[in-house]
């Protein structure tokens, strides 16, 4: 279905993209000339893209890139203005008001190689929400993190969700050396 100016509604971009899915799969073990030719027009559309981008001004790349659609082929042929850091960030920032409201919290830890690390505070339950612990429901936050932020960063091979709580119970207990005494031996007379 498309708008008067010709423009698929998002229900049916989806659709497409579902379907494109299926039909790529497919042609993954099929070796051949319709292999070529999806990888020989995919170098040719990205290239197009990259050209309109040189041609665009920060303005314009930012809303372009803004699109998630069309900020989804930026990071598919390479061309993102943002770096991936940036765009996995921002996409757990948007979760952020979702944790808080259940007692939780959600800490951005960087990425190291390909992996996205994002530190998940389950919180005391300030708000009711979590109590000690999300239990399910940090599984529920955990696989939305890393559903929201491998769409914007799709390079990164995995999302590590980090308790923050259980970090700090398991992190080792600070023994200051001066507090350790050593006992001292008498030395024989020789």
């Amino acid at each position: 279905m498309a708008d008067p100016a010709g423009r698929l509604a998002d229900p049916a971009v989806e659709a497409r993209l579902a379907r494109l899915d299926e039909v790529l799969a497919g042609l993954e073990h099929t070796p051949g000339p319709a292999l070529e030719a999806v990888r020989l027009l995919t170098e040719v559309y990205g290239e197009a893209l990259a050209r309109v981008l040189d041609g665009a001004d920060e303005r314009l790349g930012a809303r372009l890139a803004g699109d998630e659609l069309v900020g989804h082929l930026m990071v598919l042929h390479g061309v993102h203005p943002q770096p991936l850091a940036e765009r996995a960030e921002r996409a757990m920032e948007r979760l952020r008001p979702a944790v808080r409201e259940r007692g939780g919290d959600l800490t951005w830890a960087g990425v190291e190689g390909e992996i996205a690390r994002v530190r998940l505070d389950s919180g005391g339950g300030a708000k009711g929400g979590c109590g000690g612990g999300c239990g399910s429901g940090s599984a529920d936050i955990a696989a939305a993190v890393r559903e929201a932020v491998l769409a914007v960063a799709p390079e990164l091979t995995e999302v590590e969700i980090v308790q923050a709580v259980e970090e700090r119970k398991a992190a080792p207990a600070f023994v200051p050396l001066n507090t350790i005494k050593r006992r001292s031996v008498p030395q024989e007379a020789g």
